[in-house]
């Protein structure tokens, strides 16, 4: 069983920058990023192949960069530019080829002033 365990988060003024951390416990080919808002469903912020392969939504393009250490398993997610509307739970997503999604435990983003 794949375990996904996500660090950082938590409130930030808008404007600001927060980086969000997610390791894996194996090697996983597509890592990522999906939120949450209250009364919405999940999203994709972002995600990246092994191979640097990667999608972002079109609200975070240009704000948010998402990075990978494939040696350590561990996938990135620096946001800039915060917005009140980036206000989620986020969680890290993993998927292997043809496989299974894997969760992380999610976690708080707040922008607000």
């Amino acid at each position: 069983q794949v375990q996904l365990v996500q660090s950082g988060g938590g409130l930030v003024q808008p404007g600001g920058s927060l980086r969000l951390s997610c390791a894996a416990s194996e090697n996983i080919f597509s890592m990522g990023w999906y939120h949450q808002a209250p009364g919405k469903q999940r999203e994709l912020v972002a995600r990246m192949t092994t191979s640097g392969i990667t999608n972002y939504a079109d609200s975070v393009k240009g704000r948010f960069t998402i990075s990978r250490d494939n040696a350590n398993n561990t996938v990135y997610l620096q946001m800039n530019s915060l917005e009140p509307e980036d206000t989620a739970v986020y969680y890290c997503h993993g998927k292997k080829w043809g496989g299974p999604d894997y969760w992380g435990q999610g976690t708080q983003v707040t922008v607000s002033s």
